[in-house]
């Protein structure tokens, strides 16, 4: 029942620079004074929210990826975040999970953001992994997907925590709030998101206020608009003895998803 400690970077993405943000976010994740074995960055954390996808899209093996993959290898710890892939000609918003050994697992973004038209830029993912460190399970989504609780509903308790990376805007920063505890209660789970901060290149503003609430909806960090990385330890054991005290799973409804 090991507990386990995750890094939230929330921070300011320079649109449309992945050379620039890659530096940035490597310079802040290796002076971490701390060692943590995961670390969440936002979505679309290379480019920002944006639908240009030929001019931003790498591919399945690209820079990102292999950066990704040795900063993990550098500080032992889990790496995780979006960014654009194009994959035998479609463009999709990828979550990348990537173990200090090097291994990848992915994530596309199922639900697409048509305010911004994103479902006329990329394809949506149909499939939701359940990841694993430490002998803790782990589902990541992306932003949007937030808003669709049946997606992310914790069937038999596959899976211990919920992680949404985003870029989820100032403008609907309460929803971004209440929705993240909600997910927590209902699939007695923590729920933990990671937001960006500052302004995108079509002038969207964000103020962070990356989040986590354990199974009983209590708040573990104090949230801000600033530019930050937080620590969150999370415990297996507190988890599991109040499944025990409060198997609300067990009368929860039956279902299966149709594609």
């Amino acid at each position: 029942m090991q507990d386990l400690t995750l890094a939230l970077v929330q921070t300011d993405i320079v649109w449309q620079n992945p050379d620039a943000n890659r530096k940035m976010l490597g310079d802040k994740i290796r002076n971490l004074n701390k060692s943590v074995d995961v670390v969440m960055l936002p979505e679309m954390f290379t480019t920002g929210f944006t639908m240009d996808v030929k001019g931003n899209a790498e591919p399945p093996n690209g820079i990102t990826l292999e950066w990704m993959k040795q900063l993990a290898s550098e500080t032992k710890a889990v790496l995780t975040g979006s960014i654009i892939v194009e994959e035998n000609g479609k463009f999709f918003n990828r979550l990348y999970w990537v173990e200090p050994n090097r291994q990848v697992n992915s994530y596309d973004k199922r639900h697409l953001f048509r305010m911004a038209d994103e479902e006329k830029y990329f394809s949506g993912g149909d499939k939701s992994p359940v990841m694993e460190v430490k002998g803790w399970k782990v589902k990541p989504l992306i932003c949007y997907d937030l808003r669709f609780p049946v997606w992310s509903r914790n069937v038999a308790l596959e899976y211990d925590i919920l992680l949404y990376v985003a870029n989820w805007p100032k403008a609907r920063v309460e929803a971004w709030d209440t929705l993240l505890k909600a997910r927590a209660i209902e699939n007695l789970c923590y729920s933990i998101g990671v937001n960006r901060v500052g302004a995108d290149g079509v002038e969207i503003i964000y103020n962070g206020q990356s989040a986590c609430y354990n199974f009983k909806g209590e708040s573990l960090l104090e949230k801000s608009a600033n530019e930050e990385i937080y620590l969150i330890r999370v415990s297996k054991k507190e988890l599991e003895e109040y499944r025990t005290k409060f198997p609300a799973h067990l009368d929860s409804d039956t279902f299966k998803i149709l594609k």
